[in-house]
C-alpha cells in the first residue's frame, strides 16, 4: 500500500511539474513578447508560425532534416535579430528582414559580395543594409531591404549629377549687329 501511495504521489508530482513546465512556456512563447510593440509582436509571431509549419512538414516526412534544421536555424536567427534591433531602437518598427547562409547568398545577389567584405550599416545593390551576421547553428547573414524612399534616395545620390559649360558669349561689334527680320511678308 505504501508503494502504491508513493507512485501515486510522484505521479501527481510529475504531472504537476509538466502542467506548470507547459504554462510557463506557453507564457514566455506569448507573454515574453510583451515588452515589444505590436508591429515587433506580430512579426514575431509570423515566425513561430513559419517554425511551427516547418516542424508539421518534418513530422510529416515532406522535407529532409539538413533543410529543416537550416531553416529552423534561420528562423532562430531572423528572431534573434528582430529582437536586437527591437530592443536597441526601442522603436515598433522592424524593416523587412533577410538571413541568409554564406553558400545561399546567391539567392539574394546577382552577383554576391565577398563575405569578407560584410561592414554593418553598409548598403548593397542599392536594396539591403548590412545588419551583421548571428550564428545560429550556421553563420547567417541578415539584411534589412531598404524601402522604396531609401532606395530612391540611394539612386538620386548616385546620379552624376549633369556638367554645364559655360561658354563667353561672342562679342559682336555694332556694326555687324543686325536687326532680325520678320518670317511673314507685310
Amino acid at each position: 500500500m505504501k508503494r502504491n501511495r508513493n507512485s501515486w504521489v510522484w505521479g501527481f508530482v510529475l504531472v504537476l511539474s509538466a502542467a506548470t513546465l507547459s504554462s510557463s512556456g506557453a507564457q514566455e512563447r506569448s507573454g515574453g513578447d510583451s515588452e515589444f510593440g505590436p508591429v515587433v509582436r506580430a512579426y514575431l509571431g509570423y515566425l513561430r508560425n513559419e517554425q511551427e509549419v516547418v516542424d508539421d512538414r518534418a513530422s510529416r516526412h515532406e522535407i529532409k532534416r539538413p533543410y529543416y534544421i537550416r531553416n529552423s536555424n534561420r528562423i532562430r536567427a531572423l528572431r534573434q535579430m528582430a529582437i536586437r534591433i527591437a530592443r536597441e531602437t526601442e522603436n515598433d518598427y522592424l524593416p523587412e528582414l533577410e538571413a541568409s547562409a554564406g553558400d545561399e547568398l546567391g539567392n539574394v545577389f546577382e552577383r554576391p559580395p565577398k563575405v569578407t567584405s560584410f561592414r554593418v550599416g553598409e548598403v548593397y545593390n542599392n536594396t539591403f543594409r548590412f545588419l551583421g551576421s548571428v550564428r545560429a547553428g550556421d553563420l547567417f547573414y541578415v539584411f534589412a531591404r531598404l524601402d522604396p524612399y531609401e532606395q530612391a534616395e540611394l539612386l538620386r545620390e548616385e546620379k552624376p549629377k549633369p556638367q554645364i559649360e559655360y561658354t563667353e558669349p561672342a562679342t559682336v561689334s555694332d556694326k555687324t549687329r543686325e536687326r532680325p527680320r520678320r518670317a511673314n511678308a507685310p
